[in-house]
């Protein structure tokens, strides 16, 4: 029963659903209306969670990654460099388009998460699945208050199903909530967008 429900629990809250739901929120909560939503949500997909995704898919499908959420850090560097250049690509196309802030500053903060995950890769395997469910947590809380703060037991929940499957040790996933709960309130910090 634990596993099966550990099991669950990584498959449902995994990054690329997360950063999905996450998108879908912020691109409501910064725009006036529907249309408007729906432009920037579609644009932040397409240059972010979509072709991540999608190459991950393939790059299963020809046996160059083990599967889709449980991969040895050897296998995840080329997904890094893509996520690392989308995200510098997505940065640079939402200023020109004059993008909401909020979305922009989104995507510095997972260009510099990405960068700091990336560099850490090389020596250690550190949880992505527990910081981006974090990372989720942080934003949503600077974004709508303390009526968010039960996504961080989404984020605990997260860190017990990725420690009960043996996919991560405890300070695996310690580290990951912290360093990108860290990194989202520096950025949002930086930007001006705490206590606005």
């Amino acid at each position: 029963m634990r596993s099966a429900l550990a099991r669950l629990t990584s498959n449902v809250f995994n990054p690329f659903l997360v950063s999905f739901a996450v998108i879908i929120l912020l691109a409501f909560e910064s725009t006036v209306t529907v249309a408007e939503a729906f432009k920037w949500l579609s644009v932040s997909l397409a240059l972010s969670v979509l072709p991540v995704f999608a190459f991950v898919v393939f790059m299963v499908r020809i046996n160059k990654l083990d599967g889709i959420f449980i991969n040895p850090r050897r296998q995840r560097t080329k997904v890094y460099v893509l996520a690392t250049a989308l995200a510098v690509i997505g940065i640079i196309i939402l200023h020109f388009l004059e993008a909401p802030k909020l979305l922009l500053v989104t995507f510095v903060a997972g260009l510099a998460a990405i960068a700091v995950y990336m560099s850490i890769n090389l020596y250690w395997k550190i949880s992505l699945h527990t910081g981006f469910i974090t990372a989720a947590a942080a934003i949503l809380i600077i974004v709508y208050g303390i009526i968010a703060v039960w996504a961080v037991l989404l984020a605990a929940l997260v860190a017990w199903a990725r420690i009960e499957m043996k996919l991560h040790s405890s300070i695996q996933v310690v580290s990951g909530a912290l360093l990108s709960a860290g990194i989202v309130i520096i950025v949002f910090q930086l930007f001006g967008m705490i206590g606005d």
